[in-house]
């Protein structure tokens, strides 16, 4: 707010009175405190504006790595943001072997990211991940998310293998 303050005014050098003048004062603290909270605004929504990458460690070419299929659990993102997964690998095997039993769930709380818990308590566990033809790219980002959540230290992402196709063709009829 401005204010207009009057001066008394002396007479002068010549005996004669001047006009009176006028001096103007502009009260700031209106401004400074708009100042602070739009400060205050920026500094708030710059911190919501972040945005929040996931770290994804590829290995260097190497030598090939095994799994044990004790320890290996199997994932196919399929069609319909379905989850199947098998615990081991379903590698060709003789007749006298039985085939890996196929599961189906969602991404749900209770559905894989519950799996991958119980499963992980057991230790040395390391989870294969294979993204079917009819999976979409969310899945795919859903998938790691659960990783990271569950603190899923090994995990790979692999093709996916015309047995697995087998299986997942078996499983649906």
């Amino acid at each position: 707010m401005a204010e207009i303050q009057p001066q008394a005014a002396g007479p002068n050098k010549a005996g004669k009175r001047r006009a009176k003048k006028m001096s103007t004062r502009i009260d700031m603290t209106p401004m400074v405190d708009l100042a602070f909270l739009l400060l205050t605004l920026f500094m708030l929504t710059t911190t919501f504006a972040k945005p929040y990458n996931l770290e994804l460690h590829m290995p260097v070419k190497g030598p090939e790595t095994f799994t044990k299929e004790s320890g290996a659990l199997t994932i196919i993102l399929g069609k319909g943001h379905k989850v199947h997964y098998f615990f081991g690998l379903n590698a060709p095997r003789d007749a006298s072997v039985p085939a890996a039993e196929l599961h189906t769930t969602t991404f749900a709380a209770d559905g894989i990211r519950r799996v991958l818990l119980s499963r992980q308590q057991r230790g040395g566990l390391t989870v294969l991940i294979k993204p079917g033809d009819d999976s979409k790219y969310q899945d795919m980002i859903d998938i790691l998310d659960e990783m990271s959540i569950t603190n899923q230290k090994k995990y790979a992402l692999v093709k996916i293998t015309p047995d697995d196709l087998t299986l997942l063709k078996t499983a649906t009829l």
